[in-house]
């Protein structure tokens, strides 16, 4: 396993991590934009841009771009999040070359108005679909009401409304003013000759524009609040809640994940023993979300209407328990074990490990190896987990329902 990196004239960085162990490779584009890059004018343009990149260049129509994938036999896709867009492709090494000038060249994709236009109604398609999910439309609107005047607050998918009103031109522009060599990280992992990296990138990417987009990374201080949307014909009620955590630059972030894994993973956490494995509710989690210079606990819950407030009160009280006491030696054992057996098991592919180089690299402009994460979570001590308490207790500041309930409070 070896690492590399370079940066080319133009202010691309490339990053690595050989591996002529796996029979396997990775790589992806990191492009540091996402909604809360966006304007109100153009919200949703970042997620609308991924989709249109697949619509073809002057040197590749979309049935070009979708034969050559499916000819070299690539995994591969897109997605937008509220920080990055990211590009990748998971290919044999022997198809790098045809691949990688491929996703260099949809990277600046014509923007056709005619294919904006057909775009743009998929992308309304979508925002529909995804308005009928109860657990996805909380997690926006939390989004929307924790992050209020931050750019966090801003939707991924945009709304109805400026998705309807948004331009090609519009996208045009927001694309030549993001899409600059030094808001791209091109991260790679697995069995792949760094050599004949650097000469693909210089060959491909080395005419892209200079230059970067800044961006304000102030902690967002929110001032919570609480929106409850009526569904009468809803069975169950999803409630999401938020409270600020550690930002993407904090050493915090390690006891925040330790946190989040002992009072609310999906098994064996505090959460699912007093609510889950007594069925008395269908989902019960927390987790910890960091971002660029803020941070975020998410709680949500699923279940009978009529049980909704017992369980926020239950909630509540596990939250209220470890504020004031911490964690158990024996809990914080078990959790470290089973984050370092995710973090083996997710290194085991080189697509595994291309999210968390890129991510690592991204966010805080470092090289991060497995075992330098394992080497992190076995240094992690309660004294690291009270410390985060002290700094940002777990709790509920800003609360969204969706449901047949009225009120949260019967």
């Amino acid at each position: 396993m070896k690492f590399e990196q370079m940066t080319l004239d133009n202010g691309l960085t490339l990053i690595g991590e050989i591996n002529p162990n796996v029979q396997s490779m990775a790589f992806g584009f990191f492009v540091r934009t996402g909604s809360r890059d966006e304007t109100p004018e153009v919200s949703g343009v970042s997620h609308f841009l991924e989709h249109m990149v697949f619509k073809g260049t002057a040197r590749n129509s979309p049935m070009d771009v979708n034969r050559i994938f499916d000819e070299v036999g690539a995994q591969y896709n897109a997605s937008t999040s509220e920080e990055i867009t990211l590009f990748y492709a998971s290919i044999l090494p022997e198809y790098l070359p045809r691949t990688f000038e491929l996703v260099a060249d949809i990277l600046y994709p014509s923007l056709r108005d005619d294919d904006f236009e057909m775009e743009k109604k998929v992308i309304l398609e979508e925002i529909g679909m995804y308005e009928d999910m109860p657990a996805f439309s909380a997690y926006e609107k939390l989004m929307e009401l924790h992050f209020q005047g931050h750019p966090l607050e801003r939707s991924i998918l945009g709304s109805v409304a400026s998705i309807n009103a948004l331009t090609a031109g519009q996208m045009r522009n927001y694309h030549r003013e993001h899409y600059l060599a030094g808001n791209m990280t091109l991260v790679v992992a697995g069995n792949v000759d760094w050599s004949t990296m650097v000469d693909l990138a210089n060959a491909h990417c080395g005419g892209w524009p200079a230059g970067s987009t800044p961006r304000n990374t102030a902690e967002a201080r929110s001032g919570g609040g609480r929106l409850i949307l009526e569904k009468p014909g809803s069975i169950q009620e999803h409630v999401a809640q938020m409270a600020s955590a550690p930002p993407a630059q904090s050493p915090l972030r390690y006891a925040a994940e330790i946190l989040s894994i002992i009072v609310g993973d999906d098994a064996n956490s505090r959460m699912y023993w007093e609510l889950i494995e007594p069925g008395l509710a269908e989902s019960a989690e927390l987790s910890y979300n960091d971002y660029d210079g803020s941070g975020s606990y998410m709680t949500f819950l699923s279940c009978d209407p009529g049980d909704v407030s017992g369980h926020l009160q239950r909630i509540s009280n596990i939250y209220a328990e470890v504020n004031a006491h911490g964690v158990t030696a024996e809990e914080l054992e078990q959790a470290k074990n089973k984050v370092s057996s995710r973090i083996v098991l997710r290194s085991e592919r080189p697509m595994g490990r291309l999210s968390a180089l890129g991510g690592n690299w991204v966010y805080r402009r470092e090289y991060r190896s497995v075992e330098d994460d394992l080497h992190s979570l076995e240094q992690l001590r309660i004294e690291d987990v009270n410390e985060l308490l002290r700094q940002y207790p777990l709790g509920q500041q800003t609360t969204v329902a969706i449901g047949p309930l009225s009120s949260l409070d019967d």
